[in-house]
C-alpha cells in the first residue's frame, strides 16, 4: 500500500504547485489571496488526491507517471487560468507541452503500426506435420466441460457460497485437462468465507470422464475483494508493470494452484504491447515471483496469455503495409478468426505435449469463407509460425466449417464449437466437436478444408478419424499417412476382393494371402478396378495398425 500512497502524495504536491498562483494580485487583499491559495490546497487534498488514489486502487492501472497525461492537461490549463504575467506564460507553455504529449499518446497507433508488425512477424511454412492417428486430440469442447463441472458442483462444500470460475486447458502429469477454480458468488460470501476451497479438473480428451473436485484452499482469487483480489495483489507487488490479458490459473505437478499474468512493455507512447514475461502468485500465501519468458517454470503451459496472442495476430494480419493500408487499400491484409475458445484463439497440444494457440486467417472481403492461412503460437515462448497451406488448393476457413455443421444438423439445431485445423493423412481437415442446444456433446465432425464434400462424424475423435480415412479413399482426397505410420511394401496373392462405387470412382478392398486387408481408390490406381481373386500384386501401403490398411499404390502382375 505504501507505494500507492507515495504515488498519490507526489501527484498531490505537484498538482498544488501547478495550480497555486505565486504572483501577488493587486485586486485581492492579502487575506483574500491567502484564502484563494488555501482553498486550492484544500481542494487538492480533499478532492484530487482521494480521486487519484481511488482511480489507481480500484482500476489496478499501472502507476507510471506517463499515465497522468490527461490530468496534466487539466492541471496546466487550470494553473494558466489562475496565474498572471510571466507565471501565466510559463504555465501556458507547460499547458502547450502537455497538449502535444496528449496528441502524441492519442495518435501513436497511427505511427507505430510498422513496429507492431515487426514484433508480431511470424516464420512461414506450408503445412503442419501430419497428425498421428494413434493419438487422441484434446477435443472436448469447453462449453461441454463447463456444463459437466456445473453438474458436479455438489462436490463443493458450502456450495451456495461459490460459482464456477474461468475454464482453461493445460497439461498436468502428462494428461490434458481442463481446470476451473471455484470462485466467490458475491461480496458478502467472500466476507464470510475468506478463502475458496479448490478447483475442478476434467479430462480434455475423454468426453466420458467425470469432473474431479480438488481441495486446495485459495485466498488470493479473481473474485476476492480489496487486497485479496488477485489482480490488485499483483499490482501492489508490481506497481509499474504493464500487464495484458486476464489472470490465469495454473496447476503444478503436485496439484498446487498458482495464478499467473503476462507482463511486457508498450511499443510506443503507451500504445501496443510486447510480452516479456509472467508474474506468478501462490494463490494461498500470496507469495509473488516474476519470470522472463525464457525462464518460465516447466509446469506453466500458458505463459503468454491468449489475449496477447490474439493482439499479436491482429498486428500480423492488419499491419503488413502500415496503418492506413489496414483501413483503406487493405493490400495483403488478412483477418484473424474470432472462432477461438479463449480470446479468439484455441489452445491445442502437439505430439510433444507443448501447447500452442491456433488461429486461422481469412480475407477482409465480406462473404468470403476462404482461408488465407493459419498460425500456431507457442504458449510458453510467444514464437509463432504462419502456415500458408498448399498453394495449389483453396482452403475453407473455420466459419465455413461451422456453417457446414449447422446445415448438416439443421433439424436437430446442433452447432459446432472449437474448430481446429489438422493435417489428417496429408489432407488439411477441420475437426470440430458438435454440441446440441443445451451444450452437450453429440459427436465429432471432420471435413476436408480443400474438399468440403468429404465429411464424416463419429462418437469419438478416433472413430471419426477411421471413417475419414475411408471417406478420403472414396472421394477426391489423399491418404499420405500419419507422422508415425511406416511406409511399407509387400507382394502377395489376392484372396478376396470387394468393390464399391463412390461417385465417379470405385473403392477396392482386398485381402492378401498374408491375411491382411488393404484399401485403395481407383482415383489413385485406375487399373485397380480390374483386380480379381488370384492376382499377384505388389502393394505400397501405410502400416497404421488398423484393420484396413491404406494402400498408396498397387501393381497387378500382367497389367501395365
Amino acid at each position: 500500500m505504501g507505494n500507492i500512497f507515495l504515488f498519490t502524495l507526489i501527484i498531490g504536491i505537484t498538482s498544488a504547485l501547478i495550480l497555486l498562483p505565486f504572483y501577488k494580485n493587486d485586486q485581492l487583499s492579502t487575506k483574500e489571496s491567502k484564502q484563494l491559495k488555501s482553498g486550492i490546497i484544500i481542494a487538492v487534498v480533499i478532492i484530487l488526491m482521494p480521486a487519484v488514489f481511488a482511480f489507481y486502487y480500484f482500476s489496478n492501472f499501472d502507476r507510471n507517471f506517463s499515465s497522468l497525461w490527461p490530468l496534466a492537461i487539466l492541471l496546466t490549463a487550470g494553473g494558466a487560468i489562475l496565474s498572471k504575467g510571466t507565471e501565466r506564460k510559463l504555465k501556458g507553455f507547460l499547458f502547450l507541452v502537455s497538449l502535444i504529449a496528449g496528441a502524441y499518446f492519442l495518435t501513436a497507433f497511427i505511427f507505430n503500426a510498422d513496429e507492431k508488425y515487426e514484433i508480431a512477424k511470424m516464420d512461414k511454412k506450408v503445412e503442419i506435420k501430419t497428425f498421428d492417428e494413434t493419438e487422441t486430440p484434446a477435443s472436448v469442447p469447453p462449453q461441454f466441460a463447463r456444463n459437466k463441472m456445473k453438474k458436479a458442483f455438489g462436490q463443493v462444500p458450502n456450495t451456495s457460497y461459490y460459482d464456477l470460475g474461468n475454464l482453461q486447458i493445460q497439461k498436468v502429469n502428462g494428461e490434458y485437462v481442463y481446470i476451473a477454480p471455484v470462485e466467490f458468488s458475491s461480496f458478502f460470501k467472500w466476507w464470510k468465507g475468506d478463502q475458496t476451497p479448490g478447483y475442478f479438473s476434467l479430462s480434455a480428451t475423454d468426453s466420458s470422464a467425470n469432473p474431479k473436485f480438488i481441495k486446495s484452499e485459495m485466498v488470493f482469487t479473481p473474485s476476492s475483494f480489496f487486497n485479496k483480489n488477485i489482480e490488485r495483489h499483483m499490482r501492489m507487488k508490481n506497481p509499474k508493470k504493464i500487464f495484458y490479458g486476464d489472470v490465469q490459473l495454473e496447476i503444478d505437478e503436485e496439484g498446487k494452484p498458482f495464478y499467473i499474468r503476462s507482463y511486457g512493455k508498450f511499443i510506443s507512447a503507451r500504445n501496443g504491447f510486447d510480452v516479456e514475461g509472467i508474474v506468478v502468485v501462490d494463490s494461498k500465501t500470496g507469495k509473488t515471483k516474476e519470470y522472463p519468458l525464457a525462464s518460465v517454470p516447466d509446469f506453466i503451459d500458458g505463459a503468454v496469455s491468449p489475449e496477447v496472442v490474439s493482439l499479436q495476430n491482429s498486428y500480423f494480419g492488419n499491419y503488413i503495409h502500415g496503418f492506413w493500408n489496414s483501413k483503406f487499400g487493405k493490400s495483403d491484409v488478412k483477418l484473424p478468426s474470432d472462432e477461438g475458445t479463449e480470446a479468439n484463439v484455441s489452445p491445442i497440444f502437439d505430439e510433444n505435449g507443448v501447447m500452442y494457440y491456433f488461429t486461422d486467417f481469412t480475407s477482409p472481403k465480406e462473404g468470403v469463407d476462404s482461408m488465407l492461412g493459419y498460425s500456431l503460437t507457442n504458449s510458453r515462448t510467444g514464437k509463432a509460425t504462419y502456415y500458408t497451406g498448399n498453394p495449389d488448393q483453396s482452403y475453407m476457413d473455420s466459419q465455413g466449417a461451422l456453417q457446414i455443421i449447422e446445415k448438416k444438423f439443421i433439424e436437430k439445431k446442433w452447432h459446432g464449437q472449437m474448430p481446429i485445423l489438422y493435417n489428417f493423412y496429408g489432407e488439411a481437415s477441420w475437426l470440430t466437436p458438435v454440441l446440441d442446444s443445451n451444450g452437450f456433446l453429440q459427436n465429432y465432425f471432420i471435413v476436408s478444408a480443400a474438399n468440403p464434400e468429404i465429411s464424416v462424424y463419429g462418437v469419438t475423435p478416433n472413430e471419426a478419424l477411421k471413417q475419414y480415412k475411408t471417406a478420403l479413399q472414396r472421394g477426391k482426397g489423399t491418404v499420405d499417412g500419419s507422422s508415425k505410420a511406416e511406409d511399407k511394401q509387400i507382394s502377395g496373392t489376392v484372396l478376396r476382393v470387394y468393390k464399391e462405387k463412390s461417385g465417379d470412382f470405385t473403392v477396392v478392398s482386398f485381402l492378401l494371402d498374408n491375411h491382411k486387408n488393404y484399401l485403395i481408390s481407383s482415383e489413385k490406381a485406375p487399373l485397380a478396378i480390374y483386380l480379381k481373386e488370384g492376382d499377384k500384386v505388389t502393394v505400397r501401403y501405410l502400416e497404421t495398425g488398423e484393420e484396413f490398411l491404406p494402400a498408396k499404390t498397387i501393381e497387378i502382375e500382367g497389367l501395365e
